[in-house]
């Protein structure tokens, strides 16, 4: 007996759109904190400054959708349940894996300035934050997920082998 495995249901492309503009603004107040505000505190007042809080606020989004999937994530949930009931039928959908792994390497990203920053890394969050910034915007407001391309790259050298053909 052989089990065939169906690509994944599409998704609305305008929910991880969504999703973006929001990892937009959240991204964006961080790295203007974060070059506003000097690095020189402790280690408990860097948990408490304005970047990391934005910041981390990313990253919990960026977890909940790596580790769960996209639609699981806060800003996915809330456009799903909340802006889309208000919207026409998508014109256009999209296999969920590509933005999914966006949403790993958003977590990797957002890990990495949160570390940096804790340990007292000058601009290692600004760093992060700046190219956050660059992708969610990208994908929010230009609809180029650089993320998305990535995994589309990977898929066709055979890096990754996705359990199914990906959605034309």
């Amino acid at each position: 007996m052989t089990t065939t495995q169906q690509a994944p249901k599409p998704i609305d492309v305008r929910g991880p759109r969504f999703t973006a503009g929001v990892t937009f603004l959240l991204a964006l107040g961080a790295l203007v904190a974060g070059l506003l505000v000097p690095i020189e505190r402790s280690w408990g007042l860097r948990v408490l400054s304005p970047e990391f809080i934005l910041l981390a606020l990313a990253w919990l989004n960026f977890t909940i959708g790596t580790i769960w999937g996209v639609g699981a994530n806060p800003f996915g949930a809330f456009f799903r349940t909340v802006v889309r009931p208000r919207l026409r039928k998508p014109a256009e959908t999209e296999d969920p894996r590509p933005p999914h792994f966006a949403l790993g390497i958003g977590f990797v990203l957002s890990t990495i300035g949160l570390v940096l920053h804790l340990i007292g890394v000058p601009w290692g969050l600004v760093v992060a934050a700046a190219f956050i910034v660059i992708a969610s915007f990208l994908n929010a407001f230009v609809g180029y997920c650089l993320g998305c391309q990535i995994y589309l790259a990977l898929a066709r050298a055979g890096v990754i082998k996705p359990s199914s053909p990906l959605a034309a």
